[in-house]
C-alpha cells in the first residue's frame, strides 16, 4: 500500500471511539495515551492493540509557521520520511500547529476476538477506571500512524477556542503588570 493509499484507508476506516476528555495544555506539554485498535491482518478474528502516547510540546526554538515536528510515527516504514510527511499533510491542506509531537508506542498485543469485541472491552475499561486521559481509536492496522494523527488533529480542533481564550487572558495579564 503505497502513503495515499495508506492515507485514503485511514480517512475512510479511523474511528474516534473515545476523545480525551480534558483539554491539550496551552502554554506546556501534554501527554495524549491512547489506545488504538485493528483488525488483524495475519490472526483472523483477532484484533491487534497498539497502547502509545504522543507527547504534544512546544520547540525550544522558535520555528516557521505549519512546521511540526513528528517523531516515533515509524513514518519510514509507511514509506515516508518526515519532512516528506509534513509537505504530503500541507498539499492536502492539513496543517498542525508548529509543535513537537513525539510518539512512544509502549505495547502492541493481539486481543482473541473481533474487533467489536475490542471495542467494546476497552471502551468499558477505561469507563471503569474513570479513565478521561486515553483516547480509544480504531483503523486499519498498516496505517496506524495516520489515525494517530487524525486523533491528534481532532483534540486541537476540539479546543481552539479554549486556546484562543488563555492566550487571550495570558497576554492581558502580563500586559497590565
Amino acid at each position: 500500500m503505497n502513503l495515499d493509499e495508506a492515507w485514503q484507508q485511514a480517512l475512510k476506516n479511523t474511528a474516534i471511539l473515545r476523545a480525551r476528555v480534558r483539554p491539550l495544555e496551552t502554554f506546556e506539554t501534554t501527554r495524549l495515551p491512547y489506545i488504538f485498535l485493528a483488525a488483524s491482518l495475519v490472526n483472523r478474528g483477532d484484533t491487534v492493540v497498539r497502547r502509545g502516547e504522543v507527547f504534544v510540546e512546544k520547540p525550544a526554538i522558535i520555528l516557521p509557521e505549519h512546521l511540526p515536528q513528528f517523531g516515533g510515527f515509524e513514518l519510514e516504514e509507511a514509506g515516508a520520511g518526515h519532512d516528506f510527511m509534513t509537505t504530503y499533510l500541507m498539499v492536502r491542506g492539513i496543517r498542525f500547529p508548529s509543535l513537537k509531537y513525539q510518539n512512544k508506542t509502549e505495547s502492541l498485543d493481539v486481543f482473541e476476538g473481533h474487533l467489536e469485541h475490542a471495542s467494546g472491552f476497552y471502551r468499558d475499561r477505561l469507563a471503569q477506571a474513570e479513565d478521561v486521559q486515553t483516547g480509544l481509536v480504531t483503523g486499519v492496522e498498516d496505517c496506524w500512524q495516520f489515525s494517530i494523527l487524525i486523533l491528534m488533529a481532532h483534540q486541537i480542533l476540539r479546543q481552539a477556542d479554549g486556546d484562543i481564550r488563555r492566550l487571550m487572558e495570558k497576554f492581558r495579564r502580563e500586559a497590565g503588570q
